[in-house]
């Protein structure tokens, strides 16, 4: 028989990213629609831990949608991953009354999930990262957003490059994942693109490609490089030192995960949401909401934690070729 769920938590945990509040006001709305109370969780686990906990009703969701970050905060809580720390988590829960939590986050933030599902907690995890890196979902919340922003500062940056006839790069974030990068590059016409996932470090190559561009008359050279390769700035001394070309790293950095969320972030997380708090009411625990080929679902935890992402071949390869 399936536990009954009388009140859930909701928290964010770990990065913020733009579309959480659609998730959380979501939660909110749909399990008090279903006859369940709602707490908020302040600053992720590390709130749990502290006992930041506070009642939630519609009204407090209300003119928050169109808001970047998390309004309940969200802070890392490495001490998580022990047995113990986790069991402490899940008494806390059983003391204000929470049989079922959602979590908005990353990997990391599920297995935390995990751990407490383990100690009798109901738990629902959303895909909460702006770097597109859990495997068993297309979309994760906050992508959209940061891939806009960042295709809009990379078109500004190639305004001034192509005035000053520059080679830019212009680093992105995604930890170690390639898809902020291969979207932008992509959507912003670079004429290399260097993913963790793909790149050689074969930086005579990029070299190659510059010089043979500015013999054709290109007047500018963008190179949109992910974070997981970093190090753009001396990149950009060793490019200018062999080819005589002015040079410029620019890192655009977290305002990547600010900004209003755009409609698709709205819309897909507040789909979550809604499905999450549905997942607890019905008594399912220790599951992961997910958007595979067109239509949201759920997995177990730990199936999802165990799935594989790897970046598209045939996307790479029209990458590079339309980049030529």
């Amino acid at each position: 028989m399936a536990k009954e769920i009388k009140t859930i938590g909701v928290l964010t945990s770990g990065c913020d990213a733009p579309g959480m509040n659609a998730a959380i006001r979501a939660v909110v709305r749909k399990a008090i629609g279903n006859g369940v109370k709602v707490k908020g969780i302040k600053k992720g686990y590390q709130g749990l831990l502290n006992e930041e906990i506070l009642d939630m009703e519609k009204k407090d969701v209300s003119d928050t949608i169109q808001r970047g970050g998390t309004i309940l905060g969200t802070a890392r809580c490495p001490e998580f991953k022990q047995e113990e720390v986790q069991q402490k988590a899940a008494d806390i829960c059983r003391e204000y009354g929470i049989d079922g939590l959602v979590v908005i986050g990353g990997d990391g933030s599920y297995r935390g999930a995990q751990g407490l599902a383990r100690h009798g907690i109901n738990t629902v995890g959303i895909p909460g990262t702006i770097d597109l890196d859990i495997a068993c979902t297309d979309y994760t919340i906050g992508f959209d957003t940061a891939i806009n922003t960042a295709m809009q500062a990379i078109d500004k940056v190639r305004d001034t490059s192509s005035s000053h006839e520059r080679c830019s790069i212009i680093e992105v974030m995604g930890r170690n994942a390639g898809y902020i990068a291969l979207w932008c590059g992509v959507a912003n016409g670079a004429e290399d693109i260097l993913l963790p996932e793909k790149y050689d470090f074969n930086e005579q190559s990029i070299i190659n490609n510059i010089i043979r561009n500015r013999k054709h008359g290109k007047k500018h050279h963008i190179i949109v490089n992910a974070e997981g390769i970093g190090h753009s700035t001396s990149m950009a001394r060793r490019i200018e030192a062999a080819t005589g070309i002015e040079t410029r790293a620019t890192i655009l950095g977290y305002m990547q995960r600010g900004g209003s969320p755009t409609c698709k972030d709205r819309f897909y997380a507040s789909i979550m949401g809604a499905y999450a708090a549905d997942l607890l009411c019905g008594g399912k625990s220790n599951r992961v909401v997910g958007y595979r080929n067109a239509e949201f679902v759920d997995f177990d935890i730990e199936e999802a934690l165990a799935m594989k992402k790897e970046i598209s071949e045939y996307q790479f390869n029209v990458s590079k070729l339309l980049s030529q």
